[in-house]
């Protein structure tokens, strides 16, 4: 079972280079983040035609989240994060396939900080960490994947770097990330791949992908009944040298059935 986290930065402008990889990719479960586009304009009927089924909840502007599903329909659990009914901020989709409970999520970026960006980002994932935590005490396989807007550790972005205040590598957040994976969480890239750069994210300015001056922002993270079910992780970096792509690239994780 192969299941993939992509941040797409506008699902209707990328639609090609999207189906371009599904095609050669061939996942069985894709988690889509930023989809910049309303509910009525998500391409279901494009992705149907692909063999793929899937539930979002889109957003204009800078949001918007989807689970797709190879030769199946996602059985939609939720389509918010708990905690906040008045957060209306398209971050969070979850949903069932083929006995795995799948949860797309956009952590928010958080930037500039301080200020009240940096407060929501830390709010949402202290939601995010409760509601991970009531996901697994319920002995469900479970799968977070998405962008997480959090480099982990100085080994997850190349040297040397400037990003040193930013918020996706604050204290704060980092520990949010390593208090998450306390609860009994594997980081599946870090355990297929414990060395080496892992970059998913290329930033469009100051020619960082031509100079690989990347990061790792997008994550997949497993109950430990799914990890031991871990067969191989990885990112298809190529993605990021097409035309018009995203600057993210998908991250994925092969499961024994």
């Amino acid at each position: 079972m192969k299941i993939a986290t992509f941040n797409i930065n506008n699902i209707n402008r990328r639609l090609d280079n999207m189906v371009a990889w599904l095609a050669e990719a061939e996942p069985d479960v894709v988690c889509l983040q930023e989809l910049k586009a309303e509910q009525g304009s998500f391409p279901a009927d494009v992705l149907a035609q692909l063999g793929y089924g899937a539930v979002w909840r889109g957003q204009r502007l800078w949001n918007g989240v989807a689970i797709l599903a190879r030769g199946a329909q996602p059985v939609l659990t939720r389509t918010a994060l708990p905690g906040a009914p008045e957060d209306l901020q398209a971050r969070y989709i979850e949903a069932a396939v083929d006995g795995v409970l799948i949860a797309s999520l956009y952590l928010p970026n958080g930037n500039p900080r301080p200020g009240p960006k940096f407060d929501y980002k830390l709010a949402w994932f202290a939601r995010l960490i409760a509601h991970a935590a009531a996901l697994k005490a319920t002995d469900a396989p479970v799968v977070l994947a998405g962008d997480y807007n959090v480099v982990p550790t100085e080994a997850d972005l190349y040297q040397p770097h400037s990003w040193k205040d930013d918020a996706l590598l604050r204290p704060e957040v980092r520990a949010a990330y390593q208090a998450l994976l306390a609860q009994g969480w594997t980081d599946a890239l870090r355990a297929a791949h414990p060395e080496g750069p892992l970059w998913t994210f290329w930033s469009y300015l100051r020619h960082r992908w031509p100079a690989d001056k990347g990061l790792r922002l997008d994550h997949l993270l497993l109950t430990p009944d799914l990890a031991e079910r871990l067969v191989e992780a990885g990112v298809d970096r190529w993605t990021r040298g097409e035309e018009d792509a995203s600057d993210h690239a998908p991250a994925w994780v092969v499961l024994d059935r």
